[in-house]
């Protein structure tokens, strides 16, 4: 999970998720890392990234994503500063039992914000 700094808005635009997707997928590729689920709220990040046989893959993946979207917002916007609070947070999925209920829990995180109504239509 990664949060806006002074929870700003970071996705404004359809351009704004696009951006951040398309950075998420290229990097994702070059450090092989797996996505299982993702969803991008106006003022945050939520991810399920297995980082496979390298523990270390996950914050090299993290890095260059944050820092793109944080020179694209700040190009958009015309300001400068970080646009993300800090550091992502990571926790260790340790069982396969549990894995089902985090992509859940991300996949719902549009519907509990009230950003939609069903899942499916984010």
């Amino acid at each position: 999970m990664q949060r806006d700094h002074n929870r700003q808005t970071v996705f404004v635009s359809d351009d704004d998720y696009s951006c951040y997707r398309e950075n998420l997928v290229e990097f994702k590729h070059e450090y092989n890392c797996r996505i299982y689920a993702y969803c991008l709220m106006t003022n945050h990040v939520h991810l399920r990234v297995d980082p496979g046989d390298k523990p270390e893959s996950l914050s090299l993946l993290m890095k260059p994503v944050a820092g793109r979207q944080m020179r694209y917002s700040n190009k958009i916007e015309k300001r400068t500063g970080n646009l993300w609070e800090g550091r992502f947070k990571s926790s260790i999925v340790s069982t396969e039992e549990y894995l089902p209920a985090c992509c859940r829990y991300i996949e719902f995180n549009p519907m509990r914000a009230a950003m939609v109504t069903d899942p499916a239509e984010y």
